[in-house]
């Protein structure tokens, strides 16, 4: 059964920053970083396509980076100069190797963002 464990989440002021990260036992292919604040629709954030190029939503452009982690099993979402309106749930989104297409979803990790 594959798990996916997301830490990183907090409370931070505005203008700070905080890096989450997603790991699993699995190799990851392709992973993405949505979020969804209360009210709203879940969004996608960033993305990481399995040839490594990423794409970001035009919000947190310059702001946010996804990376992947040397032993490819753990995702990560940095976080900087950080506004109110990225309060948010955040979740990991991932396809594993070997898993066909089917994707997989962390637990979400709550981010908090103080003005």
């Amino acid at each position: 059964q594959v798990q996916l464990v997301e830490s990183g989440g907090g409370l931070v002021q505005a203008g700070g920053s905080l890096r989450l990260a997603c790991a699993t036992s699995r190799n990851i292919f392709s992973m993405g970083w949505y979020r969804q604040a209360p009210g709203k629709q879940r969004e996608l954030v960033a993305g990481m396509s399995g040839s490594g190029s990423t794409n970001y939503a035009d919000s947190v452009k310059g702001r946010f980076t996804i990376s992947r982690g040397t032993a490819r099993n753990t995702v990560y979402l940095q976080m900087n100069r950080l506004r109110p309106e990225d309060t948010a749930v955040y979740y990991c989104n991932v396809v594993l190797e070997g898993y066909g297409s089917r994707n997989y979803w962390g637990q979400g990790t709550q981010v908090t963002v103080s003005s």
